[in-house]
């Protein structure tokens, strides 16, 4: 199959993107991912400040943190599906004008409701912009090995964003208001569209049947349903509980439903015939559980630093850069690692390195160890970061070029999904080792003993309230008890990620990079050197 483009312009005027140099347009590109994983993690500083002016409920806070994470990873598939329709440039800049948009309602928000209608929206917004801007990439870099550093490139921004969006949102609350986290967006955007319209190509999918517009739907809906439930699950919420079990069983009937109506449809929405192929289903696999241990141990280590060893949220927030750094250096080192040993050798390796980081970080006690966390740290970060750099690129090498925009929602989908779970699993984990140490502390009562075990936070605040030798012998306890929980927790990770080495097995031995630089399915557009940077002075 061939991919299709857009009509060709009116003689003496250029068509947009044709004479952009690649590698501005992945620029470009950048930018957009940039914003959309900063606007993930931006607020979680601002809470306070948006709980003191607002007023929100305990249940309107939850909504106004989770409502944007939930809706981007229910319409990742909906929308990358939608861009292989009807064009990924225009759904691109679309979700730039609605993430605009969105930002400004979010800013001006004087109520917790319109603060939750306003992240939904940025959330449709991130969903329109995420699987584009990797399916964009899958087409301006037809070239394999070139491609493979446009992604290392990429996927270093997208850990650049995580990490500085907190960092860039207390450096805002300190001179301004908490609205000021969602201004930033704007003028940025306001760019974005008239840039990304000028620069970057156009192009669909093969337009072979109606687009299914139910399928789009089912596969929204069981999205919600499910990574709902996963959320609630990892917010401590019992898996039987209505609400929780009402969204999984729901969520996972419409995805059932979901995958019976694409095998019957002669055109279907996503090619599920793509899982078929073993590079494939083994990347979205792996990205997974890497996803899944990454998050869980992240969260888990910034309460460790702050409860335990008494680090300040900046000093925590110190301590993890290292992680982040080490991460972009795998990103940018990934092309040449990638064609040197090749997508198996690289994927287990980063597993095994990772399992290895984890299990190192066991040595961790109730007093700081700096080196062991640094190197750990490090270790962590590296190998993660070589894990998802080598199954993402070759998801995207194995997805057919008109089904790049499904095959990227896809990839994003499984990162969101790994997320959510890594927080429920090990969170159950870290609650189930963490919550029996506390069960009889000489000389606290029951009651009190009980508060405690449902997280250290809470044991402290009970610790505080007991005062004298009563409440030191249960902040000991509860602090021995979480280090112990940690420990049990990595190696619960470690055992998953030795599995994903495993798994990464099926992976193939070597890059295939096909035909010669700049071979490239009939029909797509492919920007032309002469703008911008020069390739070589990237390489």
């Amino acid at each position: 199959m061939s991919g299709t483009t857009t009509a060709a312009a009116p003689s003496g005027r250029r068509p947009p993107g044709e004479g952009a140099n690649r590698w501005v347009v992945l620029v470009v590109l950048c930018v957009s991912l940039l914003l959309v994983a900063v606007d993930a993690t931006v607020l979680h500083v601002a809470v306070p400040a948006v709980t003191e002016d607002l007023k929100p409920g305990a249940i309107e806070l939850l909504w106004i943190v989770d409502i944007y994470p939930l809706v981007c990873a229910s319409l990742l598939i909906l929308f990358g599906t939608l861009g292989d329709r009807v064009g990924r440039r225009r759904v691109l800049l679309l979700g730039y004008g609605l993430f605009g948009v969105a930002s400004a309602v979010a800013a001006l928000a004087d109520t917790p409701h319109v603060l939750i209608a306003a992240r939904a929206l940025l959330g449709v917004g991130g969903a329109m912009i995420m699987p584009a801007t990797l399916s964009i990439l899958r087409q301006v870099f037809p070239d394999r090995r070139e491609r493979a550093l446009a992604i290392g490139i990429w996927s270093a921004v997208a850990a650049v964003g995580a990490a500085c969006g907190p960092l860039l949102g207390g450096f805002l609350l300190e001179h301004f208001w908490w609205g000021s986290v969602f201004l930033i967006n704007i003028p940025l955007m306001l760019v974005s569209l008239p840039v990304g319209r000028w620069l970057l190509p156009e192009s669909t999918g093969a337009h072979n049947g109606p687009w299914d517009v139910v399928g789009a739907l089912m596969a929204a809906g069981g999205l919600f349903g499910l990574v709902l439930g996963v959320k609630r699950l990892g917010g401590g919420e019992s898996p039987f509980g209505a609400t929780t079990l009402l969204s999984l069983l729901v969520g996972g009937g419409l995805l059932i439903a979901f995958v019976r109506r694409q095998r019957r449809r002669r055109h279907p929405l996503v090619d599920l015939a793509m899982f078929t192929r073993p590079a494939f289903s083994t990347s979205v696999g792996c990205i997974v559980l890497a996803m899944l241990a990454l998050v869980g141990l992240e969260l888990i280590a910034a309460q460790y630093l702050q409860l335990v060893l008494g680090l300040s949220p900046l000093e925590t927030g110190l301590r993890l850069l290292p992680l982040t750094i080490a991460a972009m250096a795998a990103g940018l080192a990934g092309s040449r690692m990638l064609q040197r040993f090749g997508p198996r050798a690289m994927v287990a390796s980063g597993f095994g390195l990772t399992a290895l980081a984890v299990a190192a970080l066991t040595a961790m006690g109730t007093d700081d160890n700096a080196p062991l966390l640094l190197t750990g740290f490090v270790l962590l970060g590296f190998g993660l970061e070589t894990t998802l750099f080598g199954a993402y690129e070759s998801m995207l090498s194995e997805a057919p070029q008109t089904q790049a925009g499904g095959a990227a929602a896809i990839g994003e989908t499984s990162y969101q999904l790994g997320a959510g779970i890594g927080i429920a699993l090990l969170g159950s984990v870290m609650n189930a080792a963490y919550a029996p140490g506390l069960s009889s502390v000489r000389g606290v009562p029951a009651a009190d003993s009980a508060a405690a075990g449902h997280s250290l936070g809470e044991a402290y605040d009970v610790a505080d309230r007991l005062g004298g030798a009563q409440g030191e012998a249960l902040r000991a306890a509860a602090r021995d008890s979480f280090v112990h929980g940690l420990h049990v927790t990595l190696l619960v990770s470690a055992g998953l990620l030795l599995l994903g080495a495993l798994a990464a097995l099926r992976l193939p031995r070597v890059m295939e990079c096909g035909g010669p630089a700049g071979e490239v399915e009939p029909g797509i557009p492919v920007p032309r050197e002469g703008a911008g940077v020069p390739a070589e002075s990237l390489r």
